[in-house]
């Protein structure tokens, strides 16, 4: 799906539930249609996405892929930790990402594209 960057096949590995774990807000986003539309949305600012290692449990359940890409002058390095249910759905997406300028700037570009749509899918206190 990221070679191609063509993530329509995402929300049939989505639970219903899923929540995303931002490194840009304290309180994780609930939902399948959330967790779509963010790594949707990044993929398209992400440039020269790479997946360099990947580390799976030992119970299959949970993968963590670490990742480098571009926003647009910054270099940034990051890992996604990605955890299944008994099902094979993703049930928690995490993201991780440093530097931090990086990180900002992924912030003010994901806020420019979603940021009226994400506060809907915050979690209760």
């Amino acid at each position: 799906m990221i070679a191609s960057s063509d993530l329509s096949a995402l929300p049939a590995l989505l639970h219903p539930d899923a929540l995303f774990r931002s490194p840009m807000a304290f309180k994780p986003y609930r939902s399948a249609q959330a967790v779509a539309m963010i790594l949707g949305t990044v993929i398209t600012i992400f440039k020269n996405f790479v997946y360099e290692r990947q580390f799976i449990s030992g119970d299959g359940m949970s993968v963590t892929l670490e990742f480098s890409a571009m926003v647009g002058d910054k270099q940034l390095k990051g890992v996604d930790l990605i955890r299944f249910d008994e099902h094979g759905k993703i049930v928690e997406f995490e993201v991780m990402i440093r530097p931090i300028n990086a990180t900002a700037a992924l912030g003010e570009e994901m806020g420019k594209r979603l940021g009226a749509l994400l506060p809907a899918f915050k979690t209760a206190p």
